[in-house]
């Protein structure tokens, strides 16, 4: 059954046209694994299926990857059970990652999975976003699911740079979620997720 799971996130993978080493498919392997592992416990997601959830949820934020523009300083907030945030740490290794959940038990979760897979590029933080003052302002915002366009840019416009940008990944109903953001140009950009039938959505979005 591990194999077919993995060959499954190999194929995907390959499918979104990225490169992972042999470590960086480990860090995934292991990623799915712990989240099964504590989901028993602290119901991180409704998905409880290995198949589903790499193409629910690590397909998912691994389609993200190639969008990420370079030298980024990076928070996903709301993070979770850490997508994107975690899977960005994974991929992109040279690239600061924090991730923020007001939750604790999601904020130990998320600590878990850094120390698991020895990612010394991800900070965890457990904080609201809207008290979260970090001693440096971030290049991009992430989120997955979080809150509507602009809740997000509201509770989130103190942590971003003035040139920085937002990368919110939505479901259909989050186009038109666009048409409320004022002062902030925006582009939507569709998402080929590998064996998911049901389409996403990334929404970038910078100060006009």
């Amino acid at each position: 059954m591990s194999k077919d799971v993995s060959d499954l996130l190999s194929e995907g993978i390959a499918e979104l046209g990225l490169i992972v080493s042999a470590t960086q498919l480990n860090q995934l392997m292991l990623y799915k694994d712990i989240l099964l592992r504590w989901n028993k416990v602290y119901s991180l997601t409704a998905i409880t299926n290995p198949r589903e959830l790499i193409v629910q949820h690590l397909l998912d934020g691994l389609s993200i990857v190639k969008h990420i523009p370079s030298n980024a300083h990076l928070l996903d907030v709301g993070s979770g059970m850490g997508v994107p945030g975690i899977i960005l740490a994974i991929m992109l290794p040279e690239f600061k990652i924090t991730v923020l959940d007001s939750n604790s038990k999601k904020s130990a979760f998320l600590k878990q999975v850094k120390i698991e897979l020895n990612l010394t590029n991800l900070s965890v933080v457990c904080k609201r976003v809207e008290s979260y003052m970090p001693d440096e302002l971030f290049t991009i915002i992430t989120s997955r699911a979080f809150a509507d366009l602009t809740l997000f840019v509201q509770l989130t416009k103190h942590l971003l740079t003035g040139d920085g940008l937002y990368m919110a990944m939505k479901a259909e109903r989050g186009l038109s979620e666009m048409k409320e953001i004022n002062g902030f140009a925006c582009r939507q950009i569709e998402l080929n997720v590998p064996y998911l039938d049901a389409k996403r959505f990334l929404i970038e979005m910078k100060r006009a």
